[in-house]
């Protein structure tokens, strides 16, 4: 099979390369499927650019998410999911072949049905920000009648977790940077969306919620503390997913109000927390209430320039075709 991977650490042109390699075959309890797009994420730059990733493999095929269709399946999986459309999540954790190659075997229960009316782009865009952000948003009770303000609506994680919060009742306020970005935050549902390059954040945020916000989905924690400290109503929770560095807070900030600050990382979530969360995300997807993001499409052999687009910050969603006779994906 064709596959992207990397040998060493560093940065994606010198380390990235496309060859042949022998295609993985799905063990006892697995599926292999044929990826039609792979999503590319800041983890997987990230795990690409750190030391000692590669203890025991020679290479490592990268990328967590992705969608395409069931080729075969292991012992003890029903054969009848050989055809089966899925999006898959968490393909390369602790593991060697992740979704950036013709082929990719892995626990059967990591590849979720994709409904009919869902495309493989889209398909490919859920894992990471659509779990992230499911449990950024829920970790702490129900939304229903709740404010929820949403960091970076224009992001990934953010533009799920606008649909997500506005599925299950909560009002929704987002900051953005940019009217560009401004308009894909509504276009999600934000009701609200602050640019709080041109605005004053917190006190926009004060007026359009004057006791406070309930929920509030962090991208950037080392930037924003104060302003979340400072429109958190009582009881609220700060759920910080990203690490943009060190942040410096003060306890006096949070404790009267009894606001929790909450660090999110998908991968060792409770397992609990990940079983809803993958129920939740799919059944908004065969809801229809999740949607793409603008896309940034590359073709595998340019696997280094869709690395450096997502490193390079760019707005919506890196997806990298890969195989040209995975069967077509059924279109919204």
């Amino acid at each position: 099979m064709r596959a992207a991977l990397f040998r060493r650490p560093g940065p994606a042109p010198e380390v990235l390369s496309v060859e042949d390699i022998d295609a993985p075959a799905p063990r006892a309890g697995e599926v292999r499927v044929r990826i039609a797009v792979s999503g590319v994420n800041p983890t997987d730059w990230k795990e690409r650019s750190r030391p000692g990733r590669l203890e025991g493999i020679a290479f490592k095929v990268p990328n967590q998410d992705g969608a395409g269709v069931i080729e075969s399946v292991g012992e003890g999986v029903d054969p009848a999911r050989v055809g089966e459309r899925v999006w898959l999540y968490f393909a390369a954790w602790q593991r060697q072949y992740g979704t950036a190659a013709e082929l990719c075997a892995l626990p059967a229960d990591q590849a979720v049905p994709l409904p009919d009316g869902a495309g493989f782009d889209l398909g490919a865009s859920l894992g990471i920000p659509a779990l992230t952000a499911h449990r950024c948003l829920f970790a702490d009770g129900t939304l229903a009648g709740r404010t929820v303000l949403v960091a970076g609506g224009a992001g990934a994680v953010g533009h799920f977790a606008i649909e997500l919060a506005r599925r299950r009742g909560a009002r929704v306020l987002a900051t953005v940077s940019s009217p560009e970005k401004a308009e894909l935050a509504r276009a999600a549902g934000a009701h609200e969306v602050i640019d709080y390059v041109r605005e004053d954040a917190a006190a926009r945020v004060r007026e359009l919620a004057g006791e406070g916000v309930d929920r509030i989905v962090e991208v950037a924690l080392h930037h924003n503390f104060d302003l979340d400290a400072a429109v958190a109503a009582p009881n609220a929770a700060i759920s910080a997913y990203a690490n943009g560095g060190r942040t410096s807070l003060a306890l006096s900030q949070l404790m009267s109000n009894n606001v929790v600050v909450r660090s999110v990382l998908v991968y060792t979530m409770p397992r609990a927390a990940l079983r809803t969360a993958i129920e939740e995300v799919s059944a908004a997807l065969q809801a229809g209430a999740l949607s793409e993001l603008p896309e940034h499409r590359f073709p595998l052999e340019r696997i280094a320039a869709a690395h450096d687009a997502v490193e390079g910050g760019a707005t919506g969603k890196v997806l990298v075709d890969v195989s040209e006779d995975a069967p077509p994906s059924t279109e919204r």
